[in-house]
């Protein structure tokens, strides 16, 4: 696991703020903001610069890439005013309106959006919680020149190991995660961006999971080192997720696959995930504001009507 590298150039930056600045004028009056993980994006909309609050509709008309902004996901927060020392509360949404429990893309870009806009205390080397509706959970900004974030992804739950799923006219050997999302990871010799859009939905809607799952099709490459395709049960085929990362990861540990410590390789890039000996799961890689702005009052009316 090699060194993280710096970011490239932002498509209309926004400055960083320094440890005692306030943030710029520009960005208070940004209504939503664009960042990615991984290729995995998501749209920032915070509550400072704008009253507006989406609901399934207007989540799944700002993430439509012909006719909104584009994304696979919607983060709205911080909720109420940020204070130091306290969780600072966010809402996640998937692309298809809903509402998503923990999100670990979602949150190293929620964490670098306060560290960006908001300065110190998020924007130095402390740890600081960040409250989903999973739960709290602690991030901390390693580097924030690379925009590289660390979360502590809490310790996962696991189904009978190598459960028999029949799919698609194949039986596969699944092992179900749960890290605040629900997880099917499906270890293969093989595995190929058009194999996860063929079978993840079809695992993702199977009726072993009355509430859909996230579903992850894994390949070992050596001990410290896995390859995973990822469908998302709210977003469909993505380049990245984070927590599909980390249940990928903890499965393979808990099968003997691999040592604690692996560098997960996705479409998008890579992140390292760590095991610890209590089995808590601690996720480390980078995001990058893409852009800030103001939606149109056109826009902003279809957001605000949007059914």
């Amino acid at each position: 696991m090699g060194e993280y590298p710096t970011s490239s150039t932002v498509v209309t930056p926004a400055s960083t703020p320094s440890a005692s600045s306030p943030p710029a004028e520009s960005e208070a009056s940004a209504e939503f903001f664009t960042y990615h993980a991984l290729g995995n994006d998501y749209v920032v909309v915070d509550p400072r610069g704008s009253d507006f609050t989406p609901g399934p509709a207007a989540v799944r008309l700002l993430c439509d890439r012909h006719f909104g902004v584009g994304a696979d996901g919607v983060l709205l927060g911080p909720l109420g005013t940020p204070e130091a020392g306290e969780p600072v509360r966010l809402r996640m949404f998937n692309s298809d309106g809903t509402e998503c429990e923990k999100s670990g893309n979602g949150l190293r870009m929620f964490a670098l959006h306060l560290a960006e806009t908001y300065g110190e205390p998020w924007s130095g080397d402390e740890e600081f919680p960040l409250r989903t509706a999973a739960g709290d959970v602690p991030v901390r900004i390693l580097d924030l020149a690379s925009g590289t974030v660390q979360v502590g992804m809490g310790r996962p739950e696991f189904g009978e190991p190598g459960e028999s799923l029949d799919v698609g006219g194949r039986r596969l050997a699944v092992t179900t995660v749960h890290n605040g999302n629900p997880h099917a990871v499906v270890p293969l010799t093989e595995i190929s961006a058009g194999l996860a859009r063929e079978l993840g939905p079809l695992i993702a809607g199977h009726t072993r999971f009355p509430g859909r799952t996230n579903v992850q099709f894994l390949a070992i490459v050596d001990r410290r080192t896995i390859a995973i395709e990822v469908y998302e049960r709210g977003a469909g085929y993505t380049l990245a997720s984070g927590s599909s990362a980390c249940a990928a990861a903890a499965a393979a540990h808990t099968l003997g696959l691999t040592g604690p410590d692996v560098e997960v390789r996705m479409p998008g890039g890579r992140i390292d995930v760590s095991i610890a000996a209590d089995g808590s799961v601690t996720m480390t890689g980078t995001a990058e504001r893409i852009s800030s702005g103001r939606f149109s009052p056109v826009f902003r009316n279809k957001l605000e009507t949007a059914r």
